[in-house]
């Protein structure tokens, strides 16, 4: 499933240079991100922690084009992205970038499979025949384990199989980049691990992956972990890539000492 995955030699796929997010309510100007810099090396799976309410989805959207950053730049592949217009940056979430949410949004008046594909079938940039876009989704979904749920309803599915599923969906026009906003935040603890292995498996076979986590659990399994406070990137911690031969003991031990000492 290599061919999935683009790969980009170790170059940096987002470069963040001074990111600013405001907003006005009330006539009040409130400040959500705060000149935020940091860069994502291919193959990279960052994970963004902090206390609620610190900007943690607010930086996702503001780094993968779903929000207007209000002043900064964000390099995506070389190209600062704040620039483009909306239609332009439409295109580019759909050909280039995958997203995973906490909330599973699927189509209710599609079958499991056809939420999977759906991306495919609106990009024009992969210039293949539905019957080769439907082979790659049973690929996806057979790589995930849920071929079995390909023709059900996406309401006669687990919440792990749906994830999964989501998973399948964000890589199915092989982006740069996965998203992914709290993942595993709408499901129990055995489905959480479910879901953060096939993130892992994929992040281990190439991908580049963003996570917002409020899960220490979740978060030591990413490689490298932001810490961010009122808007600022407060510290960043270094773990390393994870495979299922590493202690996780260990690593969520160290993560959470250093957590500690971010005041989380």
């Amino acid at each position: 499933m290599a061919n999935e995955i683009r790969m980009e030699n170790e170059e940096n796929v987002i470069e963040v240079r001074d990111l600013c997010k405001t907003y006005i309510t009330n006539k009040r100007q409130l400040n959500v991100l705060r000149n935020v810099s940091f860069d994502i090396k291919s193959g990279d799976m960052v994970g963004v922690m902090g206390p609620s309410g610190s900007g943690k989805s607010t930086l996702l959207y503001s780094v993968s084009g779903m929000d207007r950053a209000t002043a900064g730049e964000v390099r995506f592949c070389g190209r600062d992205i704040t620039k483009l217009s909306d239609s332009k940056m439409a295109e580019i979430r759909l050909d280039e970038m995958g997203f995973i949410f906490q909330q599973m949004y699927m189509l209710k008046n599609l079958t499991v499979f056809d939420n999977v594909i759906l991306p495919a079938c609106q990009s024009k940039k992969l210039h293949e025949t539905m019957k080769e876009t439907k082979a790659r989704g049973e690929e996806l979904m057979r790589k995930f384990g849920i071929i079995e749920t390909a023709d059900n309803d996406i309401n006669e599915v687990s919440g792990g199989q749906l994830q999964r599923a989501c998973i399948a969906r964000s890589m199915i026009n092989k982006p740069r980049i996965i998203f992914a906003d709290e993942p595993t935040g709408a499901l129990n603890r055995s489905s959480s691990d479910e879901v953060m292995k096939e993130l892992v498996k994929i992040n281990n076979e190439g991908a580049t992956i963003m996570l917002v986590t409020h899960d220490a659990k979740v978060a030591a399994k990413c490689s490298r972990v932001l810490y961010i406070v009122d808007g600022n990137i407060k510290g960043e911690f270094e773990l390393g890539k994870y495979t299922e031969e590493d202690d996780i003991k260990t690593r969520e031990r160290h993560l959470n000492n250093w957590l500690m000492e971010m005041g989380w």
